[in-house]
């Protein structure tokens, strides 16, 4: 497979009809010969189609190019199938994984009758938020930090039949191959992360580190500002890139070219890299803390006096997130794996608090540094199987409803929320056990994603019953193959 063509962060940041030309520009210069257009589906994942860069044209910005949207997870009936690609010029840069160079835009999604934003199109959800934001006058923009996790093995084997379904794992930096000759026949060399013993070693234990810089420097010449990268808690290849804090749909487009950028390097090198909540038995889990702060004219508005250094617009925000927690989580925590993560005991924040610098709370206010720009609230509970698009405007939603009901998020618990005693446990609220729990508190607690039609219950109602058809009934009627070991002799 070819190398990447050029530094892809010459994306255009101008906006309007500049915009179109710099993209167009970029196409020229780069010498592309192929556009490939980029779009997301219901539950999360990039689609694409391409054409012939001839066929590029600065009327397609504003017309448009149809396709068939009954053919997209969760979208579109047949009866009512035809839908438009809306290329946003400002996400223009060269693939860096194509073997021929090829210009690639982000696309928003629109209904080529009424030409109005998709409702269903989750970047458009995201589109809609940020313009709701602006209306309340509130805040001009909301700024994310989300810090993604992932796994990258060696092999992933699984299938499921009628009479049949399994999963394998390999990792030759799993604790599990301590004792095992390597894959390909060589010596075992040891240095195997230990169980939840994978935090921040040096080579040659993180072997993975050499494939991190080319995944961080990839998505550096893709435009995409990082913070750090490092090996995580768990054994057999567990991960993390942080992005730089920016606007929300910013952050979508990037996490989604993040994600495309960890997978592609992976498999470059004969890897494979999963963003799967919990993959692996008895060690950590996969989560996506989430930063989040609120600005006007260019002024950081959770900064203030209040406990941990916040305003009172911050605390509010915090009502908001744990108020509709049980509802976010559908969203945040979309899928049945999602639950496996949530659990006591995996440095998981099961716990519907807020707290300075304890990561045991599921809202967190990180004391690092005393300046005003650097004071946000962490929401712990997402992971990155999540549609970024809705999880983002979701938290966005919640915090902007306390704001504006002035919710009380309570007291802070400053201590290890693992150790409470069982009377102090009882009153603090847990997150959901399942997807289908989370999914009936969203169906119960949706008005405030309803807010400025930023959501709508079209999309709602969609969501819920793609989870439910698609993922909780289809788990659950099928044998799990621990219930063999449970029950074949019963």
């Amino acid at each position: 497979m070819a190398k990447a063509k050029a530094k892809a962060k010459t994306k255009p940041k101008a906006k309007g009809a500049s915009a179109v030309d710099a993209a167009l520009n970029l196409a020229r210069d780069q010498q592309a010969t192929m556009v490939d257009f980029k779009f997301v589906d219901l539950p999360g994942i990039w689609q694409h189609f391409t054409i012939p860069v001839s066929e590029l044209k600065a009327d397609l910005f504003e017309d448009g190019l149809g396709f068939d949207g009954s053919s997209i997870r969760g979208w579109q009936a047949i009866n009512e199938s035809d839908m438009l690609v809306l290329p946003d010029p400002t996400t223009a840069m060269m693939d860096p994984f194509t073997e021929v160079p090829t210009l690639s835009l982000v696309c928003s999604i629109e209904d080529p009758i009424t030409r109005q934003p998709y409702e269903r199109d989750p970047r458009g959800v995201a589109q809609r938020a940020q313009a709701y934001l602006r209306r309340t006058q509130i805040a001009d923009v909301a700024v994310f930090g989300p810090e993604a996790e992932f796994f990258v093995f060696d092999d992933i084997r699984f299938d499921q039949q009628a009479h049949q379904g399994f999963y394998k794992i390999d990792s030759r930096e799993g604790r599990w191959n301590s004792g095992t000759a390597e894959a390909d026949g060589g010596p075992n060399l040891g240095y195997k992360p230990d169980y939840k013993g994978g935090y921040f070693p040096v080579p040659p234990t993180d072997s993975l580190h050499d494939l991190r810089v080319q995944m961080v420097q990839t998505m550096i010449d893709c435009g995409i500002e990082i913070e750090l990268h490092h090996h995580e808690v768990g054994t057999g290849g567990q991960c993390e890139i942080d992005i730089r804090f920016c606007p929300m749909l910013v952050c979508g487009d990037r996490m989604m070219l993040y994600k495309y950028i960890v997978k592609n390097v992976a498999r470059r090198h004969g890897k494979t890299a999963t963003f799967m909540p919990k993959p692996l038995f008895e060690d950590n889990g996969t989560g996506m803390h989430t930063h989040q702060s609120l600005w006007k004219d260019d002024q950081p508005l959770f900064a203030g006096n209040g406990y941990a250094g916040l305003s009172q617009m911050a605390l509010h925000y915090i009502g908001g997130l744990l108020e509709h927690a049980p509802a976010l989580l559908a969203f945040t925590n979309p899928t049945t794996n999602s639950y496996k993560r949530l659990v006591p005991g995996y440095e998981a924040p099961v716990n519907l608090a807020y707290s300075q610098r304890n990561r045991s709370a599921s809202v967190r206010i990180p004391m690092y540094s005393p300046s005003p720009k650097s004071k946000r609230v962490e929401f712990r509970c997402p992971d990155p199987s999540c549609n970024i698009y809705l999880a983002l405007a979701a938290m966005l939603m919640a915090g902007l409803d306390g704001i504006e009901r002035q919710l009380d998020p309570g007291e802070p618990l400053d201590k290890n929320l693992y150790d409470l005693s069982a009377e102090e446990r009882e009153g603090v609220p847990q997150t959901a056990g399942s997807l289908e729990e989370s999914l009936d508190s969203l169906d119960e607690d949706r008005d405030f994603l309803l807010q400025g039609d930023v959501f709508s219950d079209n999309l709602i109602d969609a969501w819920i019953d793609y989870k439910r058809t698609e993922e909780v009934d289809a788990i659950r009627l099928r044998p799990h193959p621990y219930e063999f070991s449970l029950y074949y002799d019963i």
